[in-house]
């Protein structure tokens, strides 16, 4: 490029920048628009004033047994403080009433122009856990220290952080003995690992440590029948055998085999 072309594009580059200018604002467009946004916000913040009217009304439904209807209520009321239903939070309802004892699941929705409605679901007592503890049906301690304890419900214990490991044991043997015309009395985990059963008929069933769904099942296939035909007649089964089982009688120190077994209990 010739030293008469570098200064030609310099030239026309300086008349661009001096023919720039800001361009023209227009105020008058710009404050009706800024005046029609206020009006907005202001028509906005009425509107939620008019329906942000004070909670005096709290519907409580659900089916109730151990909840008390009036200490949900209370439990609401309790937090509602000053804020009206528009401005109410009904996330920290919903978390205050789940933390009443025996409620599992809680919903809150406004029901206008001035009240609240609560819906309640019972926590569904599945079993014990040790000594006043409560589980659910997904085997979860919503009651550590129960007041009132069902009493056909089973005993389940076993280590602490134990309890939906046992649980999940429990809910997926029980139909089978069920089946099989015995119900589980107590089922527990001891600190080796090793399972044993209480049933309602006072027989005890010891599945150890190893192979615990095999020696179930053996159990059931092959034992289950004989403890519900005789069960005044025997103390306990132990299924700890490689090929077998052993029953052991009451008010006898005989142990009699059943079935060929090579090995002693493995535990």
């Amino acid at each position: 490029m010739s030293l008469f072309a570098n200064r030609k594009a310099r030239n026309r580059r300086r008349a661009d920048k001096a023919s720039w200018q800001m361009p023209e604002i227009d105020w008058r467009r710009l404050t009706y628009g800024v005046s029609g946004f206020a009006a907005v916000a202001a028509f906005l913040w009425l509107i939620v004033s008019a329906l942000d009217q004070p909670i005096d009304r709290v519907v409580v439904q659900g089916r109730f047994q151990r909840v008390s209807p009036m200490d949900v209520e209370q439990a609401v009321r309790d937090r509602i403080h000053d804020a009206g239903l528009v401005t109410v939070d009904l996330a920290t309802l919903q978390r205050a009433i789940e933390e009443l004892p025996w409620v599992d699941t809680a919903s809150v929705g406004r029901a206008w122009p001035r009240g609240l409605q609560v819906r309640v679901v019972e926590q569904v007592a599945a079993a014990r856990w040790g000594a006043n503890g409560l589980l659910n049906d997904r085997g979860e301690l919503f009651l550590s220290e129960a007041r009132f304890i069902p009493p056909e419900l089973p005993r389940l214990s076993g280590p602490k952080g134990a309890e939906t490991l046992v649980a999940k044991r429990y809910l997926a043997i029980q139909g089978r003995l069920v089946e099989g015309g015995v119900r589980i009395a107590a089922l527990r985990l001891d600190a080796r690992g090793a399972w044993e059963i209480d049933l309602d008929n006072g027989v005890r069933i010891r599945l150890g440590r190893r192979q615990v769904d095999e020696r179930f099942e053996r159990f059931v296939a092959a034992a289950l029948r004989i403890v519900v035909q005789r069960s005044a007649e025997i103390n306990y089964v132990d299924m700890r055998y490689t090929n077998g089982f052993s029953v052991g009688w009451r008010g006898s120190t005989k142990v009699a085999a059943v079935d060929e077994f090579d090995d002693a209990p493995e535990g």
